[in-house]
């Protein structure tokens, strides 16, 4: 539902709220911070402040009060959806309208000045393969004449992740240990990997709760969608060579996923929806479970992602970060509407605070590749980078930061924050 939040003319009397890239007046992402004090606090980010949400709760109504006061965003995102658009509605009012300033601006928190907190719970977590340039790439890599396995157009593929390793935007990357198993070898060994990667994705946090064995329709799988933040889910390329056969990726994956701190909620993204890309002529039609044709017209949405690199021989010489890909996140074969009402169509019952990424989004050529195993092509083409490095995989002191920007002409431009994180051995 579009509404007056969207208005690309509305301001706010926060200082440098307006011109801010990621967080105007128009996104009011959610997020969870420590002001210092060692207590979990839920906020809502303009310009470059959090506002202490739970510092105004009695502004709010008294059924989102209680929320507000937890150091977690789950018990938020149980309410109904159209509870969390009258929380929009009216922080909005209150971040626009310069009667309120009084009231509100000692409520206010620099971000340089606190730390950033997972905003959730999570209780699970699924990685989804739904980015079918990325699927075709690497595919090839290890079947040249069939990079796509016949159930890809079929099934949203994914797997059971590890929640316990999610860790918010700027936690140190710890260069994992595992077995592998060069080809030349004869026997495996145990020791650091020397393939880090990352994978830029997309994740969508779970709003409300199914039934165990009650499947959501894809008709209203739209409503479980709470918000969508930046993925990097870490990759050791080496062990998951050796070990992804025969029942997938484990310590290759489960050392750490890197999310961005801020939730830019399904309110916010509406007027960012755009229609699914159109299948490919021969491609089969989901199966009836999976389409919508309200979903196919506007499940998708008008999203640039883009990853950043900067060494640590960069930052010795004062180089600026250098642009590893961008693309759009319509390059999703399926939409995150799918994605759930699959996840649920066994039964499985997903919860406020469950994760689901959707793997990695990547374009058809080199510059919107979002993973390094595709840029040098599985190590055989080295990335040239700024100050005459060079990168097949990751180096200890290697930063990485992923960004992306909602963008769509008549709407203003909204931000998700950086997702970063940097690797040391």
């Amino acid at each position: 539902m579009i509404d007056h939040t969207h208005d690309i003319a509305a301001s706010s009397w926060v200082p440098g709220a307006d011109s801010h890239a990621d967080f105007p007046i128009q996104n009011l992402p959610l997020g969870v911070f420590d002001p210092g004090s060692d207590e979990a606090r839920i906020g809502a980010a303009i310009g470059d402040w959090i506002v202490d949400l739970g510092a105004l709760a009695a502004e709010f109504s008294q059924h989102i009060r209680p929320p507000l006061g937890t150091d977690t965003l789950n018990a938020l995102f149980s309410q109904p959806a159209e509870m969390r658009r009258a929380l929009r509605h009216r922080l909005f009012a209150l971040l626009s309208d310069e009667a309120h300033r009084n009231l509100v601006e000692p409520h206010l928190h620099r971000q340089v000045d606190v730390r950033m907190r997972l905003p959730f719970q999570i209780g699970d977590y699924t990685d989804f393969y739904v980015g079918i340039h990325h699927a075709t790439n690497i595919g090839k890599l290890f079947r040249p004449d069939n990079p796509l396995l016949p159930n890809y157009k079929y099934v949203p593929i994914g797997y059971h992740g590890r929640a316990s390793s999610v860790r918010v935007s700027g936690e140190p990357v710890v260069r994992p240990w595992g077995q592998c198993k060069p080809i030349d070898a004869a026997e495996p060994a145990y020791g650091p990997s020397q393939r880090l990667d990352y994978e830029l994705e997309m994740g969508v946090w779970i709003a409300g709760e199914n039934q165990l064995g009650a499947p959501v329709p894809i008709a209203a799988a739209a409503d479980r969608i709470g918000g969508l933040c930046l993925l990097n889910d870490w990759s050791a390329r080496d062990l998951q060579a050796w070990e992804y056969q025969p029942l997938g990726p484990f310590l290759s994956k489960s050392f750490l996923t890197t999310v961005s701190s801020w939730v830019v909620t399904a309110e916010a993204l509406e007027p960012f929806r755009i229609a699914q890309p159109a299948r490919l002529e021969g491609d089969p039609k989901p199966l009836p479970y999976l389409w919508d044709e309200s979903d196919q017209q506007a499940g998708a949405f008008a999203i640039t992602l883009a990853v950043e690199i900067r060494t640590a021989r960069m930052r010795e010489a004062g180089l600026n970060a250098h642009r590893l890909s961008s693309g759009p996140l319509s390059n999703m074969y399926w939409t995150a509407a799918q994605m759930i009402a699959h996840h649920t169509a066994n039964g499985c019952n997903l919860k406020p605070g469950d994760l689901l990424g959707t793997g990695t989004i990547s374009g058809p050529n080199r510059g919107a590749y979002g993973s390094l195993m595709e840029i040098a092509a599985g190590g055989t083409q080295p990335l040239a980078l700024p100050g005459g490095e060079e990168r097949c995989f990751l180096e200890d002191g290697d930063e990485l930061s992923l960004r992306a920007f909602a963008d769509r002409e008549g709407y203003r431009s909204i931000g998700f924050g950086p997702c970063s994180g940097r690797v040391q051995g």
